[in-house]
């Protein structure tokens, strides 16, 4: 999806804008057509482009400069390369336009979902796990060991701990979101993709840059970075987030609480104070060598995920009860904090004709996060009688360490032939606990033994290489290989025993599984005219096998996954027309996942993993950029996606509590005990959404040559989206919308810049999660108002 950045005044030369498209594909004659239709729509155009620019007069030359859009570079293939001319879908958000959404303090990394086409973000464990799907692939599993499809790589830097992909995001300077298996350059674990961060970096030009925003809850964000000379070779760059909001959700129970909780008490939680710092250093003592050096921290307090209870009405989607309130008797107001350090070194050297780079980078974080997961006091709720669902949980990483190195040779030239290699190694180690409710408790209902502590450990090993050649001025095909070794292990440290102390666990204990798989990729690219290319790639990913073990808090045994291979087709057009004042991009893709791996539930609410034979999935994509006149810009974007479970022999439990099913459940289903469980062949993917439309607009009214007023709105409206494996009546959305605006002045030819402004102007309460055995709900973020300020020097 595309959206708006803050579009500069002529006399400063750049308007920021945001990119994404979809590449074509298909391997049915509809896919063909489709395609056909796309890419002639996009050369009919260019054509008459063309020969409308013969004749234009020179008048039109002014008006054509202010409104041209600017090139944008990206590094989806590991070296700069302009947008236009890659053969991967790739969607870029510039950093301005991130800034403009996070300005109601809106977790950097779910602020995207919806921005870029089939891309979509969502959590039900607060800001320290967000969940990333591209068209259609993620993981809804909750465990802290899930390993997710997408992964997430900081300045170079992979982030696979879900923990520690939640490192926010400030002081960038680009986000690429690149759709569809990346496994040659990047490795395991991206069958669906990749989100790409690059923060700005040091330079020998002193500069600096600072947003901030103040609003509604008393919500704070502030976020810059300023950096120049340290002397000739060396150079610096700082940079800082921080983000407050009060607490703003009443808890309303009155009664007792067996773990002391608290209530009733006004403003009890939905806080938190996120303070982030990064510095940097580059040396570059030569042309033919620099080094960048780069160390970071964070520090975060604030509230795990509100559950509402029975906010959901059985045969409905509808969601009831206020945003703001609670009535929570347990967890202590859903705390959670986690601080987290890292830091990277990368050395480039440069030869004739190629260079070599390593990069070096050590990242570890520690915290927890509690919260009443039946989403409401027990009290409130009895069953036969009784107080019914009492339920608290605390998942805690007492310490994670991972270890990345990467070495890459790739050429340096403007030969035909352009190639890279080199090899990867990733260690990630952590010991994590998980407590349930006994562990909280007073008095004699107590049970110090209610937790389990489980030892994981990740290794991968790969060598990799990519060849490009370009046939002609036209025509360029690329293939590239990756051979990957992954290798999990878990060990159950510690049961969950009796109060006594005797262990009554009888599953396993210690779990090996491992895979060596390749990947690969092929793709070519033509250039139909100097407006108008298209291309095809067709590429096999892979995700490592994963073992689930926070079932031994439940005295269950271990659940695991083996690996899922995806094979994906696509094939798209990239354009840009009309004096490069219209950029236009189509693209349909199809895929098919081969032992897909899923999460469902079992009696006791927790994560289970399974693999199922296979998962279809088929889409188109649009997204343009359009400057029609001076001052004003447009941007718009839109997805379809349908996806398809396969397999008639998986079925997934569904939503019971006390043995009774408390939803409405569209599928076939079986009993086996007190559980029921639904037949999920056919049903879309979890937290796919089958649509997504966005629209974005800003308008400058010039009143002097350094300054303007401007308005600027953005909108996205979201399709069906199921939260469950299984059909029911309940636990989706459809058509949810939010919206933002700025109003505001920008002034010494974009020097500072400002506004008032609001995210989700309209106070929409979205459905955007669910607990299904309590009908609880998760909603989105409320409508924030206030002002902000952006900063830019010299």
């Amino acid at each position: 999806m595309s959206v708006v950045s803050a579009a500069r005044l002529p006399q400063r030369g750049r308007v920021a804008v945001l990119h994404s498209r979809r590449p074509l594909a298909r391997k049915t004659a509809l896919a063909s057509a489709v395609a056909s239709l796309l890419l002639l729509g996009a050369a009919l155009p260019a054509a008459a482009q063309q020969a409308a620019e013969a004749d234009a007069p020179p008048a039109r030359a002014a008006e054509a400069n202010a409104t041209q859009l600017d090139a944008i570079t990206v590094t989806a293939e590991r070296r700069e390369q302009n947008l236009q001319d890659v053969p991967v879908s790739v969607g870029v958000v510039q950093g301005d336009a991130m800034r403009a959404f996070t300005a109601g303090g809106d977790d950097t990394l779910l602020a995207l979902s919806g921005k870029v086409p089939s891309f979509y973000a969502e959590t039900t464990t607060g800001r320290i796990f967000p969940r990333f799907y591209i068209r259609g692939l993620g993981n809804i599993d909750f465990y802290l060991g899930a390993s997710q499809p997408v992964s997430i790589i900081q300045d170079d830097v992979v982030l696979e701990h879900v923990v520690l992909k939640s490192n926010p995001v400030f002081d960038v300077d680009q986000v690429e979101v690149l759709r569809g298996p990346q496994g040659s350059l990047f490795g395991r674990n991206t069958t669906a993709g990749i989100v790409k961060f690059d923060s700005i970096k040091p330079s020998q030009d002193y500069s600096g840059r600072l947003s901030a925003s103040y609003g509604s809850y008393n919500t704070v964000s502030l976020d810059g970075g300023v950096g120049g000379p340290v002397n000739d070779v060396l150079s610096f760059r700082v940079s800082a987030l921080y983000q407050h909001r009060d607490d703003w959700v009443d808890n309303t129970y009155r009664g007792p609480s067996a773990d002391g909780t608290v209530s009733p008490k006004n403003d009890a939680m939905g806080g938190y104070d996120d303070r982030n710092l990064r510095v940097q250093f580059l040396l570059e003592p030569s042309e033919n060598f620099s080094l960048l050096a780069s160390a970071h921290a964070r520090d975060y307090d604030g509230t795990s995920t509100l559950f509402l209870r029975n906010a959901l009405r059985k045969g409905s989607n509808e969601v009831f009860g206020a945003r703001d309130k609670v009535a929570y008797d347990e967890a202590g107001g859903n705390p959670q904090a986690y601080k987290t350090y890292g830091g990277s070194v990368k050395a480039t050297w440069r030869f004739d004709e190629m260079s070599l780079t390593s990069i070096s980078a050590y990242e570890t974080t520690s915290g927890y996060s509690r919260g009443d997961t039946d989403g409401g006091a027990a009290a409130d709720y009895p069953f036969n009688g009784q107080p019914n669902g009492y339920g608290q949980s605390m998942g805690q990483v007492r310490d994670l360490d991972q270890l990345t190195q990467e070495i890459r040779l790739a050429s340096e030239s403007e030969a035909a032939l352009q190639w890279q290699l080199g090899a990867f190694y990733f260690d990630g180690r952590d010991t994590t606990d998980f407590y349930q409710r006994a562990w909280f408790l007073s008095g004699n209902a107590r049970n110090p033994n209610n937790w389990v502590r489980l030892r994981n450990s990740n290794t991968s090993w790969a060598a990799f290489g990519q060849l490009s050649y370009k046939f002609s001025d036209k025509f360029t095909v690329t293939a590239g290989v990756r051979e990957t070794r992954d290798s999990k292990r878990t060990r159950l440290l510690k049961t969950a025993d009796t109060v006594a102390g005797v262990s009554t666990y009888k599953g396993r204990r210690d779990v090996e599984m491992a895979d060596t798989t390749p990947s690969w990729d092929l793709s070519a690219m033509y250039e139909i005219t100097p407006q108008v290319s298209v291309y095809g790639r067709v590429a096999r990913g892979f995700r490592g096998p994963t073992i689930q073990g926070r079932s031994a808090v439940f005295n269950a045994d271990f659940t695991t996954a083996d690996s899922e291979t995806i094979l994906s087709w696509e094939a798209g057009v990239k354009s840009s027309l009309f004096d490069n004042r219209l950029r236009l991009n189509a693209a349909a893709f199809t895929y098919t996942v081969d032992g897909i791996q899923l999460n469902g539930n079992d009696s006791n609410g927790n994560g289970v993993l399974f693999n199922a034979d296979k998962a279809r999935a088929y889409g188109v994509e649009a997204d343009l950029d359009w400057r029609p006149i001076p001052n004003l810009s447009i941007t718009a974007g839109a997805s379809w996606l349908h996806s398809e479970i396969q397999d008639k022999r998986v079925y997934a439990q569904v939503c019971g509590l006390n043995g009774q099913v408390v939803c409405t459940v569209g599928d076939p289903t079986i009993k086996i005990g007190s559980n029921v469980f639904a037949q999920i062949d056919g049903n879309p993917l979890p937290n796919a959404p089958k649509y997504n439309l966005s629209l974005g607009a800003r308008y400058d009214i010039p009143v002097s040559d350094a300054g303007a007023f401007f308005v600027a709105t953005d909108w996205n409206k979201q399709g069906y989206t199921s939260f469950v494996l299984y059909d029911s009546k309940e636990f989706n959305s459809r058509g949810n919308f939010e919206g933002g605006l700025q109003v505001g002045y920008t002034g010494g030819y974009g020097a500072y810049e400002v506004a008032l402004f609001a995210r989700n102007i309209t106070n929409e309460k979205n459905l955007k999660g669910v607990i299904e055995n309590y009908m609880a709900a998760v909603y989105n973020e409320p409508r924030v108002v206030g002002v902000s300020l952006n900063l830019k020097w010299p």
